[in-house]
């Protein structure tokens, strides 16, 4: 498995990589914003691990830059030393996967890698190709058609449909989008997930007559 390590202290990143390569990965470092975005472009990575705060671009700008220009859906673990609940929400939001607090234990480290890289094995095993009504995501193609007309999504909005898709035929809960999508085990107290509803419901239903995404009242939502 081939890791992005973006991380402009030499002595952390070199602590990291080492760990990482004992334990059969691939490493290549980055010590600035600029650079960790070049070989984001031009290779591919498993995983990206992006420090918060790196020379150049920060590792924010990295992160949105990966999700909304490249359409990136490689997972990104974020490191920070400001941990507190709106630097958080807002590394999330921007389009990362998970978070981790300096200092860390490398055992943690190492947990996180492997959750983030099996949700995504996880996530994609199931059923290929998924159909409600006349709205379709082939999970190979990465595409979203809806009464024949292609849906272009963001890897996070593509993502959160697919989500909805699977667990069709239930009302799935904010906290449980939270965990699952955004991997937040705590309520951070953002709308984060009520914004991504709008912006789906804008390219999903709002062109079309018929409504597929519901909001069940106190509940969550629900796709049908």
């Amino acid at each position: 498995m081939n890791i992005l390590l973006a991380e402009d202290e030499p002595s952390i990143s070199g602590f990291i990589k080492r760990g990482l390569e004992e334990s059969g990965y691939s490493v290549t470092q980055a010590f600035d914003g600029n650079l960790a975005l070049h070989l984001a472009e031009k290779h591919d990575y498993d995983l990206i691990i992006l420090d918060l705060i790196l020379p150049g671009l920060n590792g924010l700008d990295v992160c949105q830059h990966l999700r909304q220009h490249l359409a990136l859906v490689t997972p990104i673990l974020m490191l920070t030393a400001l941990n507190e609940t709106e630097d958080v929400v807002e590394g999330l939001e921007r389009g990362a996967d998970d978070y981790m607090g300096k200092p860390f234990e490398f055992k943690e480290l190492l947990a996180r890698i492997r959750a983030l890289t099996r949700r995504r094995t996880d996530l994609f095993k199931k059923d290929r190709h998924l159909l409600i009504a006349d709205l379709e995501m082939d999970l190979d193609k990465k595409q979203v058609v809806r009464s024949g007309q292609q849906i272009a999504l963001t890897p996070r909005e593509f993502y959160l449909l697919q989500y909805l898709m699977q667990h069709h035929g239930r009302v799935v809960s904010r906290a449980e989008l939270l965990e699952k999508v955004w991997k937040v085990k705590f309520d951070p107290g953002t709308n984060i997930i009520d914004v991504y509803m709008a912006y789906l419901r804008k390219k999903i239903d709002r062109p079309f007559e018929t409504k597929l995404i519901q909001t069940v009242t106190g509940m969550g939502y629900t796709i049908g």
